[in-house]
Formats: structure tokens, sequence, C-alpha cells
């Protein structure tokens, strides 16, 4: 089912990209994609008309399956999504920026 899902590492992920963050909102408050979509993964069948459906969506989890999840539904409903490989973690470890909605260090754990 997910062989025909299209994915990319954090560095492929191109400058001003909509990204759509799928992980729980303990997990976002923590750390996140300055500017990047949340969307839990519970809640996207009831709130996927909120997810652009003209423009690459890049989707993103803590390490990736949850965000392949996501992007298979949404891909089932025509939209254009791409799984994120490694998810937040990767983004961490990139060192990439990250903002925190709790007033901390932005962090992924």
């Amino acid at each position: 089912m997910n062989e025909d899902i299209p994915q990319v590492t954090v560095d492929q992920i191109p400058e001003g990209a909509k990204i759509l963050d799928v992980r729980e909102d303990y997990e976002w408050q923590e750390g996140h994609i300055e500017g990047a979509q949340h969307i839990p993964l519970g809640e996207v069948p009831e709130r996927y008309g909120d997810v652009p459906a003209d423009e690459d969506v890049y989707v993103i989890c803590r390490a990736g399956g949850r965000s392949l999840r996501a992007a298979a539904y949404l891909n089932q409903y025509g939209f254009d999504a791409i799984n994120v490989i490694g998810g937040m973690g990767a983004w961490q470890d990139a060192e990439m920026p990250m903002v925190s909605e709790n007033g901390e260090t932005p962090q992924v754990r």
C-alpha cells in the first residue's frame, strides 16, 4: 500500500514548502517547524479539508511512521502528500530550526 507514497529526507524539503505535522499536541508544544500546520494523526480524517489540495504537502511526525499513514490517507483523496523520512528526529539531528509553544528550548523527544 505504501510503496507508491513519495518520500523525502529532511534536507530534500524545498524552502517555503507546506509542512503538515501529525504529531500529538504535547509533541508539537515541545518543538516544531515554524510555519508548519498541525493536525494530530487521529484528527486527519475529520480535518483533511484544512490541508491545501493545490500544492505539495510534506507530512512529518516523530520518526516517519505516523506521517507515512497520514500521507497515504491524504493521497487516497487526491492530495499531493509526501512523507518525510526520519521525521522531526531527523530534523533535530540535522540541527534545523525549530520553535516551541511552551517557552522552553525547542526539542523533539
